[in-house]
């Protein structure tokens, strides 16, 4: 079992499908990555050599961002909506759909009330 990125790649996927599951890559930059090191992407990862593992966890540290970084841009494009209180920031900080989304009769648990 390997780890890029914070991420654990199961040993019995294919290649291209185990890279999307760190957070920030997509199956589109999971085939760059790939292909950048000479990878076929449908190898299993329990096939790959070390020398290939730590080629890939190096290029993907280097060139993307990833897990912990991409997580805070993220909050920090949240928290900017709700700065500057935009219709997306105040549904938001309500804890409601944002995207146009009925809530009459749908978006049960979106509506639930937050426990503290």
């Amino acid at each position: 079992m390997s780890y890029i990125s914070g991420a654990r790649l199961v040993p019995n996927e294919k290649v291209r499908i185990a890279l999307t599951k760190i957070d920030g890559i997509g199956p589109k930059k999971a085939i760059q990555v790939c292909s950048r090191l000479g990878i076929s992407g449908n190898i299993k990862m329990n096939e790959l050599t070390k020398y290939q593992i730590d080629k890939m966890e190096q290029m993907i540290g280097q060139d993307h961002v990833v897990h912990w970084e991409f997580k805070r841009g993220e909050r920090a494009d949240i928290e900017r909506l709700i700065s500057i209180s935009c219709y997306r920031g105040i549904r938001h900080k309500d804890g409601l759909p944002l995207r146009g989304q009925r809530t009459h009769t749908n978006a049960r648990t979106c509506r639930k009330p937050i426990r503290k």
